[in-house]
């Protein structure tokens, strides 16, 4: 399936959060894990095989943000195609143009229903921006335009997976989902978040459950 991005890109490329903005959007939404009862961002939420929304059928969610106020989290194994950095910057700010070539295409992945509209990074932690999310030593999570110029000018991560959407559930929705053993958990790992075929990622991730139980 391939991603058709032109003058729509403009829209949720303008609107990318910052992280005060992020979480004040996302502070209606609450995540969680199966297993364990109150799981950190930086764990895996794998859908199960009993999963009934067809929107995470054997989704893997790398889990980002997790507090009482709420949680979201990314899908990492929905490709939906490749596109252009400079035709994404483009369309949106015109001074890339001047700030050296911009290069190379990028993985887009649907990473939750909701607000398609919004893009965010996942990265190696290697990589840090003043709005950046760290969830752990290895993995972090940028949602601006300058970490989509740095990766066009080979000045990024070393790893990452840009993705539209999110995932997010209310207040106590999730724990009710893993009650009823929809989701499991596992460590994230960066090979499995960047590495791993994507068609392979949900078994992967379930067998490196099963290791850790």
């Amino acid at each position: 399936m391939t991603i058709k991005i032109t003058r729509k890109a403009s829209h949720w490329l303008a609107a990318l959060l910052s992280m005060a903005a992020l979480f004040s959007a996302i502070a209606q939404a609450a995540d969680d894990a199966p297993p364990v009862v109150d799981p950190p961002a930086g764990q895996l939420l794998i859908a199960s095989a009993e999963m009934q929304d067809p929107r995470f059928q054997r989704t893997v969610i790398l889990l980002l943000k997790h507090d009482s106020s709420g949680a979201f989290g990314i899908v990492i194994n929905r490709p939906l195609g490749k596109r252009p950095l400079a035709a994404f910057l483009s369309e949106t700010d015109s001074k890339d143009s001047q700030k050296g070539t911009i290069e190379g295409s990028i993985p887009v992945f649907l990473g939750g229903p909701v607000q398609p509209q919004l893009g965010f990074v996942v990265h190696s932690g290697e990589y840090r921006h003043p709005e950046t999310l760290v969830v752990g030593d290895e993995l972090a999570m940028t949602a601006n335009r300058e970490v989509l110029r740095d990766i066009g000018r080979h000045q990024g991560p070393a790893k990452y997976l840009f993705a539209l959407g999110y995932a997010g559930w209310g207040a106590g929705q999730l724990e009710d989902e893993i009650a009823r053993h929809g989701w499991f958990t596992a460590p994230a790992a960066p090979d499995l978040v960047f590495d791993a075929e994507r068609d392979e990622v949900w078994e992967k991730a379930l067998a490196r459950r099963a290791r850790e139980l």
